[in-house]
């Protein structure tokens, strides 16, 4: 809901023509953030493999390695290669292969390993949370027929993925009611601590907020495990949950929520009190001075509570996370003081018939400046996590992006409606803005109605029914009377036709906001679009030729033996259809000639099914090697495998794709 100021006609004019500058600066903003985006991965990304998939090798590697494009947390039994009748063939053993920047894991595999495909399934946790799984294979001597079935199912799916972002999808509605409702109460309508269907509100929305945090923290471990609900008793399994950023934060999560209980007990109980009692300018100053205590302390609370999400999910990974933290927690904020507040305002106008005018209008004003908050924290997230308008429109987090944005719109256009009313609210005088401000009780019957509203309001008196002696006859009719005075109270709501309309306005934007609120749930679990865009990059990474200039590259190797890391660099001239001369240098890390025992290179064209073309360069000095008359027989984007030696047994693959002619 958008701010009225005092003079509703005047500030209709005003943000009607500021709205439109706004999206005109933020669509210009997010242009120039998009065409000036770098690469960066929030997602890991498998971006290598050796051997690469569908590799057919001469002779058995004695180990298989994975690349990744950032941090990943792996265990023993996260890489598993299984040969053609099922059976696990590797060690069991996992080898941290990590450099630098180079995020690197293998396993080594046994010795004597006969001809056939073989399978590799792995598993990892992203460092955002997620998990992350995928498989190939690769042949030796030749492809076989294989009995194992390549998994369909990705990693964190299945009933259990289902059940975790249920608890997901709970965990941030409970977080943005809570938050969202106290600030109503705090910053909007003080007394509305002692009503009691906002109190029933917040209270729910923590208990929802727990219970979800709790399911979270005992579904972690076969979320990114197994799948099996079973393991969600494996206390071994829980212990391994608590040693991770994302167990961290569960655990911090629910400690936090542990202070936020104690800011209810006070918001509904002292608070709530000394609000009803307020009647002199005192008690009034007394409950000023403890609304700006809670208002300092449920700000940090519910700071904490956004921040564990924000040091475990996509902000604290890809690039920037010094910034991207806070605005991530400004931007959940936000959210949190917007819809929360406005299923606030919902319950209050339906449950609440004495809620003053005064504080439909400070919420908006409230409002106002959450999607402010919201919309430049929207900017700065979508540039980093989506990076490109390639991105933005051919990636699943794109399109789930845009649909957010739209939702986000036509939210906004909702807004705008209720923000109408609440001008005509404001229109119409009212007596009580004194006692409000200084927040006494104020009852809906003090406010100036029409004569015919006055009459509708009026109670009808009931005779005083005689306390029967049968405890069933005095229920029944303590129901009738409780019933009567509903009605009453419905009458007095409806009477008045503009908060009737206010009412139906905000039961809008609330069902937009649910809606709005699943599918941020559902984007938190997607692969952000620059992980995608960088994962099929790396997947066919092409240099591209220009003619009549030697085509040349740089491959980094890591055989996994001592001093088993290097470079090549490859040379191949003219770097066309034809005969082409090829150079290849080898070095070392600390740049010197690295002398290998074995260099052999393979041209592959897989779009017209070409090759693998073997090669063997003659060596022509110590670390360099050359062979001349290297015919490529099409145009096209050639496979370049480069496959080097250090020992005896240790050796790796190395492959870069380049485009010929």
């Amino acid at each position: 809901m958008t701010a009225t100021a005092p003079a509703p006609s005047m500030a209709r004019a005003r943000a009607t023509a500021f709205l439109p500058r706004l999206a005109l600066v933020l669509a210009a903003l997010l242009a120039t953030l998009f065409t000036a985006a770098s690469p960066a991965t929030a997602h890991a990304a498998l971006t290598a493999s050796d051997p690469t998939d569908g590799a057919v090798v001469a002779t058995a590697p004695a180990q298989v390695t994975l690349s990744f494009s950032e941090q990943v947390a792996m265990g023993d039994d996260s890489i598993r290669v299984l040969d053609p009748q099922g059976k696990r063939v590797d060690t069991g053993e996992l080898r941290d292969m990590c450099s630098g920047n180079t995020i690197r894991y293998g396993t080594a595999l046994h010795a004597g390993l006969p001809n056939g495909t073989y399978t590799v399934a792995w598993q990892a946790v992203s460092a955002d949370s997620h998990p992350i799984s995928g498989a190939f294979t690769f042949s030796i001597g030749a492809p076989s027929a294989t009995d194992v079935t390549l998994p369909a199912a990705q990693a964190g799916g299945g009933p259990v993925g289902i059940a975790y972002g249920i608890a997901r999808y709970a965990a941030y509605a409970g977080f943005a009611v809570l938050v969202g409702g106290a600030a109503f109460i705090l910053l909007c309508w003080r007394r509305g601590a002692a009503e009691r269907p906002l109190q029933k509100l917040v209270v729910r929305a923590w208990v929802t907020l727990t219970a979800a945090t709790l399911v979270m923290l005992v579904l972690r471990a076969p979320y990114t495990g197994s799948g099996n609900f079973a393991d969600a008793f494996d206390l071994d399994g829980l212990r391994a949950v608590l040693e991770t950023k994302t167990g961290a934060s569960l655990v911090s999560r629910l400690l936090l929520l542990g202070a936020a209980a104690l800011f209810v007990a006070v918001l509904f109980g002292v608070y709530a009190r000394r609000v009803q009692g307020a009647g002199t300018e005192e008690d009034a100053k007394d409950t000023s001075d403890l609304t700006f205590g809670l208002a300092m302390g449920g700000a940090v609370v519910s700071g904490g509570i956004a921040a564990t999400w924000a040091l475990s999910e996509h902000a604290s990974t890809g690039i920037q996370p010094g910034i991207a933290m806070p605005v991530d927690i400004l931007h959940l904020m936000a959210v949190a003081t917007w819809l929360g507040g406005l299923a606030a305002l919902l319950v209050a106008l339906h449950q609440v018939p004495g809620i003053e005018r005064a504080a439909v209008r400070r919420f908006s004003r409230v409002a106002f400046v959450s999607v402010l908050v919201l919309a430049a924290t929207g900017v700065y997230q979508s540039w980093r996590q989506v990076g490109s308008w390639s991105a933005l429109t051919g990636t699943d987090y794109g399109q789930l992006l845009l649909l957010k944005v739209g939702l986000v719109a036509v939210l906004l256009a909702v807004a705008f409606v209720s923000r109408r009313w609440t001008g005509r609210l404001a229109e119409a005088p009212a007596s009580d803005d004194v006692s409000r401000e200084t927040g006494a009780d104020v009852s809906r019957e003090t406010e100036p109605v029409r004569e015919t509203e006055r009459v509708e309001a009026e109670p009808v008196p009931v005779p005083a029914d005689p306390v029967p002696a049968d405890p069933e006859r005095a229920a029944q009719l303590a129901r009738q009377r409780a019933a009567r005075e509903n009605a009453r109270e419905k009458r007095v709501r409806d009477a008045d036709p503009d908060r009737a309309g206010l009412r139906r306005s905000v039961l809008a934007e609330a069902g937009i906001a649910v809606i709005l609120l699943a599918v941020t749930t559902v984007l938190t679990s997607t692969e952000p679009g620059r992980t995608v865009e960088q994962e099929s990059g790396s997947r066919g990474s092409t240099a591209t030729a220009v003619p009549d200039r030697a085509v040349k590259i740089s491959l980094p190797f890591d055989t996994g033996g001592p001093n088993g890391k290097g470079t090549i660099r490859l040379e191949l001239d003219p770097g066309r259809v034809g005969a082409n001369t090829l150079h290849l240098w080898s070095e070392s890390g600390d740049g010197k000639p690295f002398d290998l025992p074995e260099v052999k290179v393979a041209f592959t064209l897989p779009a017209k099914d070409i090759g693998p073309l073997p090669l063997v360069p003659d060596q022509a000095a110590p670390g360099h090697w050359t062979a001349s008359g290297v015919q490529l027989p099409l145009a096209g984007e050639w496979r370049i495998d480069v496959t080097v030696r250090t020992s005896d047994i240790d050796q790796t693959t190395v492959q870069k794709t380049v485009k010929i002619g």
